[in-house]
């Protein structure tokens, strides 16, 4: 138990900016095993995001308190996604060699293809929270923020790594490991359909499908495979898939 518990925290400490104390747990194999728990902590990160939520709309309903959500995942996670939506956007948004979109993916400098994919995600986001109820709109939180680490799990399972610096986007994910964050997933889903009904299940399902693939088509003619920054890719636009799927079912 105390091992998970590490591992668990590994987790945590990689995907947002929370103070967890891992000690000298640290090992590249339990960094690896750490992948296992990425949706659980897109969980908590949402659930956080839920609760900003539902307290602002006690005192400034509608558009205000999906922002203060918004606002609040990104404090939590430091930005981490974004930055890697950012990144992918501008590496692949000419036609250029792999070693070239890589490059430009490590350049801390931002360039127009990265500012524009950062806009459209963060609208998008911001609209489609709007149409959904307060109730809905907390659900809706918790489950993109699971369900699109999952998605980026599934990238690392299913694809091979191209970036040039070791980390947790590098490692293989294990059949248990691969069993446990799928778990989570299904659990998610399984939320969704008894909280909301069965279609807002299914449309979250299909909206999350729909960016992983969307993001897939984009990323693997020019790169071949995945980095840090294409995970990131990943889990911003399955999430935006997953809130654009529950509102079109609302």
């Amino acid at each position: 138990m105390r091992a998970e518990l590490a591992t668990f925290g590994l987790a945590v400490q990689f995907l947002t900016r929370l103070p967890v104390p891992v000690g000298d747990s640290y090992s590249p194999q339990r960094e690896a095993a750490a992948v296992r728990y990425y949706p659980l902590v897109g969980v908590m990160i949402g659930g956080l995001s839920a609760a900003v939520y539902w307290v602002a709309a006690l005192v400034w309903p509608g558009v205000p308190s999906v922002i203060l959500a918004v606002v609040a995942g990104l404090l939590v996670t430091g930005g981490l996604h974004e930055d890697g939506l950012a990144d992918t956007f501008d590496g692949i948004g000419r036609t250029r060699p792999r070693e070239q979109a890589l490059a430009i993916m490590k350049d801390s400098r931002l360039g127009v293809y990265g500012v524009l994919a950062l806009i459209l995600v963060l609208a998008l986001k911001l609209s489609a929270l709007s149409q959904l109820d307060v109730e809905t709109a907390c659900v809706a939180l918790v489950a993109a923020h699971g369900l699109s680490r999952l998605s980026a799990v599934l990238v690392i399972a299913t694809s091979r790594y191209v970036g040039n610096t070791p980390g947790p986007a590098a490692h293989r994910v294990s059949a248990p490991g691969l069993l446990v964050a799928g778990g989570t997933g299904l659990i998610v889903v399984a939320g969704l359909g008894g909280w909301l009904a069965i279609g807002a299940a299914l449309g979250a399902v299909a909206g999350l499908a729909i960016g992983h693939l969307f993001v897939l088509a984009l990323v693997r003619p020019t790169l071949g495979g995945h980095t840090g920054d294409t995970l990131g890719a990943v889990q911003q636009v399955g999430e935006v898939g997953v809130y654009l799927g529950l509102a079109a079912w609302a």
